[in-house]
């Protein structure tokens, strides 16, 4: 910190220039640019659906591309140029930025703005992570099931602009952060790809070694009564969790007379059963670890499976592996017969126990946020979050 400290001082002795985005950049809406327009080769485009999870703060290469007549029709993004996203389904990934800082032009699309500046690309990119920027955007946002925030509203957003000195040694440092946060995650990866070699080893079994059974042998397909939209609420005794929720935080709830009802009446999980979800993201599983909770119907089930037979800690590692066969064109689905038909191989508890033993020492190695890397990784993340909102906060200088 003592480089910023001398650097403040020299530059910014009486305090930092805050300034509108409107003052120090153009802002270039982008249209069209749909995913079926992009291409294996041709000219560089980031689609603005790729900016939530393919790229970070900054790229210099593109992993799509459009034809060139295409092209001239689109947004132009030069080298140092951002693109920001304008929409998203919730709050955090709207105004997600990256910094183009390749060496030719590319071109973005719809739901994506091109912000022209004269500041640091890196400077600008990870100023748009920071908790002041945030807050701004909260604020300027419109929408609930879609949130925007558009390039008229991004022209209000008051940031601080240092001298270049100054931006050039806070990217040095949180280029550090990120280098640092990239080999672990790199690492994980590697990992997870060792933990999913293992797994698929540890549960390949010849055919005429041990029993093969379906699903359906082993156990019935179950879930738990239908909750309608008006017995929930979103407040409340027990939470409810829906496909979109299951395995996260729920956004409904229900009273604890109709829970106690139900699950005294109906199909109910036992603690350690494995939850599978049936739609959306198929085939998600979670160990019921018997606290007070309730699922919705048909699209989160579970065999009721005999564990003298087969062991809910075993059979949760299959379902990781088994490539589920689903129905439906539009929306998939895995209905109970696809389960039913699906088949695992059953040896003895004892090799059971043995098998789950090892793969949930890889498991715990490569998912617990707890521990190893992914513990490391997290506290890597507070970190470079601490230090990214503290090299962005500066007095600002008065008139």
């Amino acid at each position: 910190m003592s480089r910023i400290e001398t650097l403040i001082a020299e530059f910014a002795p009486s305090g930092v220039e805050f300034r509108t985005l409107g003052e120090i950049a153009i802002l270039e809406r982008g249209n069209g640019m749909p995913k079926v327009d992009l291409t294996a080769q041709g000219v560089g485009a980031i689609h603005y659906g790729q900016i939530y999870t393919r790229y970070g703060a900054w790229t210099s290469e593109t992993i799509s591309f459009v034809a060139p007549e295409k092209a001239t029709k689109l947004a132009q993004v030069r080298p140092g140029d951002i693109i920001i996203t304008n929409t998203s389904e919730n709050m955090k990934d709207v105004c997600k930025a990256v910094a183009w800082l390749g060496r030719e032009s590319i071109v973005t699309g719809g739901h994506a703005t091109v912000i022209k500046h004269n500041q640091n690309p890196k400077y600008l990119s990870y100023w748009f992570q920071s908790e002041s920027f945030q807050m701004q955007k909260r604020a300027l946002a419109s929408g609930t099931k879609v949130v925007d925030v558009s390039a008229k509203q991004l022209l209000k957003v008051r940031l601080p602009v240092p001298a270049l000195e100054v931006q050039r040694e806070i990217v040095r440092i949180l280029d550090q952060f990120t280098q640092l946060e990239a080999e672990l995650e790199a690492e994980l990866e590697a990992r997870r790809r060792q933990y999913e070699y293992y797994q698929r080893s540890l549960l390949a079994f010849p055919e005429d070694e041990v029993a093969w059974m379906t699903l359906g042998d082993i156990g019935k397909v179950s879930m738990c009564k239908r909750v309608f939209k008006h017995e929930t609420s979103a407040v409340g005794d027990i939470p409810f969790f829906k496909i979109g929720t299951f395995g996260g935080e729920p956004d409904a709830y229900i009273a604890g007379s109709l829970f106690e009802d139900y699950k005294l009446r109906y199909s109910f999980p036992k603690k350690g059963d494995v939850l599978i979800s049936a739609a959306g993201t198929i085939g998600r599983v979670f160990s019921y670890d018997g606290r007070p909770a309730y699922f919705q119907d048909s699209n989160i089930v579970w065999v009721d499976n005999d564990e003298t037979l087969v062991l809910n800690s075993y059979l949760i590692h299959w379902y990781r592996v088994i490539e589920w066969a689903t129905d439906g064109a539009t929306i998939r689905r895995l209905y109970n017969d696809n389960i039913r038909r699906a088949k695992i191989a059953v040896p003895s508890i004892a090799d059971q126990r043995r098998i789950v033993g090892t793969l949930d020492k890889f498991d715990a190695l490569v998912n617990d946020l707890s521990i190893g890397l992914p513990a490391e990784l997290t506290a890597r993340r507070k970190q470079y979050e601490y230090y990214r909102d503290r090299l962005l906060t500066f007095k600002e200088a008065t008139v």
